[in-house]
């Protein structure tokens, strides 16, 4: 006979970036006592998608981001913080777009509409890997999972890159416990970024991993099931997450 839990285990809300899906995931292992949704980003606007990971599961729960999920994730915990049990974002930045991104989107959307998305994906790749250097095996990678998104999603997610806002106050305001991930080789998102968030969120808990860049599942698989190990243990017990070890 199986022992009833005295509360319902908290759900885990999970947030891919950009040109990424729930295949970005694979090498992270998710509890297995627990409900896990993975968000596609399918709206163009950052509150949209805001409301589809507040409507993924009743209840609180625990988010987990990167890049443009995390940023995704910043506007949930905005608008209803009692909701967000627990943070674990990497791989992102808290602050609004700078007008030299606005371009850069309006290009690469001009791309897409040209019928020119493998463009896109080749311009991007670089940067998801640690200091630009790709492997092949992870370039290739990387391509296949930017078609499964496709060009449409794309565009779409362009769009919805355009309507972020400064997520400071959002962080400041943030009561659950949370870890911030950071690629020591990340030139996109660099760790500068994740000292910020860090910074703003009480009592966070920040990593830089080495030899890693902005795909972290992908390259650090192990130390995001640690992290999300933490931040899950620290929101059942309702405290901060402890200081956690360094990587090796």
């Amino acid at each position: 006979m199986r022992r009833a839990t005295p509360h319902r285990a908290l759900p885990v809300v999970v947030v891919p970036g950009m040109l990424c899906d729930a295949s970005l995931w694979s090498g992270v292992t998710f509890p297995a006592d627990r409900e896990v949704r993975h968000v596609a980003l399918e709206r163009p606007d950052i509150g949209a998608l805001a409301e589809d990971v507040l409507s993924a599961v009743p209840g609180p729960f625990v988010l987990v981001g990167l890049s443009l999920g995390a940023i995704v994730g910043f506007e949930a915990l905005r608008r209803a913080p009692e909701r967000i049990a627990g943070l674990c974002v990497m791989a992102t930045n808290a602050s609004a777009p700078r007008p030299g991104q606005y371009a850069a989107w309006r290009a690469m959307d001009g791309l897409i509409r040209a019928g020119r998305f493998e463009e896109v994906v080749e311009q991007t790749l670089p940067d998801m890997f640690p200091d630009r250097c790709p492997s092949p095996e992870g370039a290739r990678r990387y391509r296949r999972m930017a078609a499964a998104v496709g060009p449409d999603a794309a565009r779409v997610q362009l769009a919805a890159q355009a309507t972020r806002t400064d997520a400071a106050g959002a962080l400041r305001a943030a009561r659950c416990p949370a870890v911030v991930l950071s690629g020591a080789g990340d030139t996109l998102c660099p760790p500068a970024f994740h000292r910020t968030i860090a910074h703003a969120v009480p009592g966070a808990r920040l990593r830089e991993l080495p030899d890693a860049g902005h795909l972290l599942p992908w390259q650090r698989p192990d130390a995001v099931t640690a992290a999300l190990r933490a931040v899950l243990d620290a929101a059942d017990r309702g405290a901060a997450v402890p200081a956690l070890t360094p990587p090796p």
